[in-house]
């Protein structure tokens, strides 16, 4: 096919229907009205020889020949959408979105001070942060919903670029007051506490049952509940838990808490930046993961 004879237009339109997977937000998105977006529909179907989108419950789905032009088709419309930028990103003046999805850990540690950092550097720049726990992240940054995502990870594909950002320890917290909370914390005395578990942390903590097992050892997990509801129940009970440094200390600034170190060798705890490798040279992407470098970087030297 020559591109002389085709409508490059066309490809917004399926780039927003892929996104949106409905083709009335897809015109929305585009300011195109319902009739407009269905004839280019059309007219990209009969150009492919494909249906391209078939309706579903669950929206418009993508046939295989779709999925196939998807990356090639988000990557020149992103290296075009770049090239064509007289000015490049001005933080200072940009009015940019940006959206990313943070795991738990990032959320109580790295949030606080990358909005901050962003508010000082690009004050018209919007953030909007997800938690990262339930979201298919993979089809978020194809889709190109999310700019990043912060997940304690490896890139689950080879489209995707990654970076560590954070490499933290492990901890024992409890209440301030607890049993437990000076003298030796032994092994023995560490499986018999009561124990909190985060619920959908995100984190491998297999490796806790693991040191226990391999002395003949097992804990009592007696609650399970959300990450940020961790402070407030171990300040007001005596079990206790395990959790990233960094979180443990973001929690002792509003609750009365203590940090013991755990009892027997774990595995760091590791966070990395994922984001779809068509963003690699995109000038604002750039920027924002430069930021956030910078402040997971001081974040670790305080």
């Amino acid at each position: 096919m020559k591109l002389s004879t085709f409508d490059l237009n066309l490809l917004l339109v399926f780039e927003a229907v892929l996104r949106d997977r409905s083709v009335t937000k897809a015109g929305q998105r585009l300011g195109l009205s319902q009739p407009a977006m269905s004839h280019a529909l059309n007219r990209l179907r009969w150009l492919l020889k494909d249906q391209l989108f078939v309706r579903t419950p669950e929206g418009m789905a993508p046939t295989p020949r779709a999925e196939e032009l998807a990356q090639p088709v988000r990557q020149a419309l992103s290296g075009l959408e770049a090239a064509l930028d007289p000015e490049g990103f001005a933080p200072a003046r940009s009015d940019r979105r940006f959206g990313l999805a943070l795991n738990n850990y990032a959320a109580v540690v790295l949030a606080g001070p990358i909005t901050a950092e962003c508010a000082a550097l690009a004050p018209n720049v919007r953030l909007s942060l997800r938690p990262s726990g339930t979201l298919d992240l993979p089809e978020l940054l194809d889709r190109g919903e999310i700019d990043l995502a912060i997940a304690a990870t490896d890139p689950p594909a080879n489209r995707f670029a990654s970076r560590l950002l954070v490499e933290d320890e492990y901890v024992t917290v409890m209440r301030r007051g607890h049993p437990r909370a000076r003298g030796t914390l032994d092994l023995a005395t560490f499986a018999g506490l009561p124990h909190f578990v985060v619920s959908s942390s995100g984190e491998d903590t297999r490796f806790i049952d693991a040191a226990l097992t391999a002395e003949g050892l097992a804990r009592e997990i007696v609650l399970q509940a959300p990450y940020l509801s961790a402070g407030a129940v171990l300040a007001r009970s005596d079990m206790v838990a395990v959790l990233g440094r960094g979180v443990a200390q973001e929690f002792r600034r509003a609750y009365p808490i203590v940090v013991r170190e755990l009892p027997f060798r774990a595995p760091p705890l590791r966070s990395r930046m994922l984001w779809h490798k068509r963003f690699d040279d995109h000038e604002a992407h750039r920027w924002l993961r430069e930021t956030i470098v910078s402040v997971a970087t001081k974040v670790r030297m305080k």
